[in-house]
């Protein structure tokens, strides 16, 4: 019996494993896809015109689940969060990628977990663990370095450091923000309606979209529709699954791998790699990230999170939430 326990328990978390191994993966396209793209749409354009591919997606799957409406606690954080995290985070990382290769914004936006951490200490009361600091000083470090390097690329390539440094604040607020309001409404109530609050942050948008799409070829409109339902709605879908067959905590260090696969896809389909200063400061940034999840002996895991992208962004992962592992993981969708 012992043995057939432990070979479910195996095989659960293979397929946890291969889930979070898909949502890894279409978070990394994400990046590609933004860059590629950029030529044709506008940052607000490809933000609204994802989101509005997503909202389709997404609220057919809530009515086919029957999920109804958030009760009205919910809606302030779903609209703050969504209008922050879905639509400032993605237009930022939007016009940050027409100046920065897609690698050097997944290295820069890969700061946001540890944003988050210090916001949940300042406004949700988790405290300042020693790790958590030496962490933030060594990603800071690490953005410096990124900014001192992409220098040499003129004034523009500074703009898209601060663009996505930017998008990663977005995305820590908005986080942050969620956190609260998944005690009264499930996840998939909360992604929904979010990225339905950030396309309606993002009509003012809607003139440009329409008048891009009939110029854009269809390789640049069809870029668009993948980014609203593969790494935004079908990666929400893996996380969630991944996450509620394990611990957050553990799933988590898998979206360390979203750089190293954004700049081996970005030299495959773009012929972009960054340079060597700034891949040492990319790593700085994600070593911070590391540090500051570390374990102390005999003590509960820092309360650094998981990225995320979008795009991203990716998606929230509070290692010590008392929020259900289900309700952890629809805050980990923005990665890309």
């Amino acid at each position: 019996m012992v043995d057939d326990d432990g070979g479910s328990v195996r095989r659960a978390d293979g397929r946890a494993l291969a889930a979070a191994a898909v949502t890894v993966v279409l978070w990394a396209s994400s990046f590609i896809a933004i860059r590629s793209s950029a030529a044709d749409f506008g940052p607000g354009a490809l933000a609204l015109g994802r989101l509005v591919v997503a909202s389709v997606v997404m609220s057919a799957l809530l009515l086919a689940r029957r999920g109804g409406f958030p009760p009205r606690e919910a809606w302030p954080g779903i609209l703050a969060s969504g209008v922050l995290w879905f639509g400032a985070y993605m237009v930022a990382l939007n016009w940050g990628e027409r100046h920065v290769d897609a690698g050097t914004a997944s290295l820069v936006v890969n700061v946001g977990p540890i944003l988050m951490a210090l916001l949940g200490g300042w406004l949700l009361k988790e405290g300042f663990p020693p790790k958590l600091m030496a962490g933030m000083a060594v990603s800071f470090a690490g953005a410096v370095v990124v900014g001192l390097s992409m220098s040499g690329g003129g004034t523009s390539s500074l703009v898209g450091v601060l663009l996505c440094l930017f998008a990663a604040l977005a995305y820590a607020v908005g986080v942050v923000l969620q956190k609260p309001t998944l005690k009264h409404a499930t996840p998939m109530q909360v992604t929904t309606f979010g990225a339905l609050a950030g396309a309606v942050a993002c009509l003012p948008f809607a003139g440009q979209l329409v008048s891009q799409v009939s110029r854009a070829p269809l390789s640049a409109t069809l870029q668009m529709v993948y980014l609203g339902v593969f790494p935004t709605a079908l990666a929400f879908t893996t996380w969630a699954y991944a996450v509620s067959r394990t611990t957050v905590g553990k799933m988590g260090a898998t979206t360390y791998a979203v750089p190293v696969l954004v700049v081996f896809l970005s030299w495959l389909f773009l012929g972009e790699i960054p340079g060597w200063l700034t891949l040492l400061g990319g790593l700085l940034c994600l070593s911070g990230v590391a540090v500051s999840r570390m374990r102390g002996k005999g003590k509960a895991q820092t309360q650094a999170q998981t990225p995320v992208p979008e795009d991203a962004p990716g998606s929230r992962a509070d290692a010590r939430s008392e929020v259900p592992a289900e309700a952890e993981s629809a805050a980990q969708c923005t990665a890309g």
